[in-house]
């Protein structure tokens, strides 16, 4: 069984979960994988809390204790800034806690030359943490926009989609896109969960779409799941 410490927010958890469905799509309900979605909402805000560490670290606990005494197989958080708190998490933890940034780098790894270029659209938190840097710098040049793309566009992006206006955050989130691509990113890594949504939900994005250059952690994660599931 899968355990998902969600609220994260919360509708990162969803479409972790749906993410889950679709792969499943077209088999019976029994066929479909068993999971548990903490949807534990009241974790503190990650970017206000950087500094204070253990505010978020002992909430994070709390919520993966709950996953393991439901005797779940391993747990997956769908919030690529909580990962900063990954490795202190681990080891309070006694079942596997699946990390999302280094399943994304084994998979860029798998589909990309060492040395490539990959960019990065990111929450700022998630990029001074150094949450994907940990791992792609020793092989890949990871890319970001700059200071005024990431206020301009990536911030106000996400901030879009929270807001429900998902067809704003997809026009604002274009000058960053092409930048990472102007760049010759042969990947770019949507690092919030809010970005999926704003780029796939609208067809300017077509050829791009078509050309895979898109990784979406969260659609990555719910596949490793499912593999890591069945075993």
């Amino acid at each position: 069984m899968i355990g998902i410490l969600g609220g994260m927010g919360t509708q990162a958890g969803l479409d972790f979960c749906n993410k889950l469905s679709i792969l499943n799509r077209g088999k019976s309900d029994q066929k479909y994988p068993l999971f548990i979605l903490y949807n534990k909402s009241n974790i503190p805000r990650r970017p206000e809390n950087i500094k204070k560490y253990y505010n978020v670290l002992k909430s994070l606990i709390k919520g993966c204790l709950l996953l393991q005494k439901n005797k779940c197989k391993f747990i997956v958080i769908p919030c690529n800034t909580a990962h900063y708190w990954y490795e202190d998490l681990q080891k309070k933890i006694k079942i596997p806690i699946v990390s999302m940034p280094k399943e994304v780098y084994l998979h860029t790894k798998k589909n990309c030359k060492i040395n490539s270029k990959i960019g990065i659209l990111c929450t700022e938190a998630t990029l001074e943490t150094g949450v994907y840097s940990k791992y792609f710098n020793k092989h890949f040049q990871l890319i970001s926009p700059t200071k005024s793309l990431q206020l301009n566009s990536v911030n106000r992006a996400i901030k879009y989609v929270k807001m429900g206006k998902v067809k704003d955050a997809e026009k604002v989130i274009r000058p960053a896109v092409n930048y990472l691509i102007k760049k010759k990113c042969k990947k770019i890594i949507l690092g919030c969960t809010e970005l999926p949504i704003a780029i796939f939900a609208f067809k300017s994005f077509k050829k791009i779409k078509e050309s895979k250059i898109f990784i979406d952690p969260n659609l990555l994660l719910a596949t490793v799941s499912m593999k890591k599931n069945k075993n």
